[in-house]
């Protein structure tokens, strides 16, 4: 299969990075089907891709006629059979668990084309952790995604020795016309290129406020004031979902057996448990939608 005769897109997941990927196919031309095994959750990403796709526009990124477009191409459903359907590419975007992406991808592998090759947005795991369960391992990478998407535009491609090399280049060549900027890794590796530099930011803030060195505004604004910027590492954490972060520590807590990490990982369950989830629960380390890192003066105002 070549780009030109990829046309249909089926997203895997109606999260926060399921629905930023899904709009960012439909918005360059896809047709998109997004799928979900609960409707509820397929009933808030509508509300959330519109939401995203609104503040899109609103800062410059878009124009209305695309927004409208865009979300036209996007499909809802929660049948496996006709999200699968006609898929030319797949995209993974369900929770960090090597088992629960195998079951889910050995599923479409049943319902798809045998032309339809995967792709895994997974953060950090490997696509050869689940490449022999999903039933098409020389068919399936990692195309992994940062938010938000349409604005940070890179995308890293992750192969693994089983995959196919028509299949990078294709992967490559879609990252290229859903307008990212591909980095192709030569191996695979944990946490990609960005995200391992990320991650060890992201752990070593969760441990400062995990263990109570200081509180979790003075966390983020001495990495706001020193960097310039514009939010610290724990706001940033909201954006993505106190939940993946949870799932993520959790999981390498338990494949690492670290202390530390259980410990952040209770930390944040805790957080969890309460429904405080970041951004889209409207509760996280920070209160939505307007935050406290985001208020004039925050980074020179230790009460701010």
């Amino acid at each position: 299969m070549q780009i030109e005769d990829v046309r249909r897109v089926a997203i895997v997941g109606a999260g926060t990075m399921g629905q930023q990927i899904g709009f960012q196919c439909a918005g360059h031309g896809y047709d998109v089907v997004l799928y979900d095994i609960d409707a509820s959750a397929l009933e808030a990403a509508s509300k959330r891709i519109e939401a995203y796709a609104e503040g899109l526009e609103a800062g410059g990124a878009i124009t209305s006629e695309l927004r409208v477009s865009a979300q036209a191409r996007i499909e809802l459903t929660t049948d496996l059979r006709a999200a699968a359907r006609d898929a030319d590419l797949l995209s993974e975007a369900v929770p960090e668990d090597p088992d629960l992406k195998g079951r889910v991808l050995a599923a479409f592998n049943k319902a798809c084309p045998p032309r339809t090759v995967f792709m895994s947005n997974t953060s950090t795991l490997l696509p050869s952790q689940f490449a022999k369960a999903c039933g098409r391992g020389d068919r399936l990478l990692a195309l992994h995604f940062h938010i938000p998407v349409w604005i940070s535009n890179l995308a890293d491609v992750m192969p693994h020795p089983g995959t196919a090399a028509e299949a990078t280049q294709l992967v490559l060549a879609f990252a290229r016309r859903i307008g990212q900027v591909p980095i192709e890794l030569r191996r695979e590796h944990n946490g990609y290129v960005f995200n391992s530099m990320y991650g060890a930011l992201n752990t070593a803030a969760i441990t400062l406020a995990q263990q109570g060195v200081a509180s979790i505004e003075d966390i983020d604004r001495s990495w706001m004031h020193l960097t310039k910027a514009p939010v610290g590492p724990l706001g940033a954490l909201d954006a993505v979902g106190l939940d993946t972060a949870w799932t993520i520590t959790d999981y390498w807590a338990r494949e690492l057996r670290d202390e530390q990490l259980r410990a952040n990982a209770v930390f944040l369950k805790k957080y969890v448990d309460r429904g405080d989830l970041g951004v889209k629960a409207g509760r996280g380390f920070y209160s939505y939608p307007d935050p406290a890192y985001a208020q004039p003066g925050f980074i020179e105002t230790p009460d701010a």
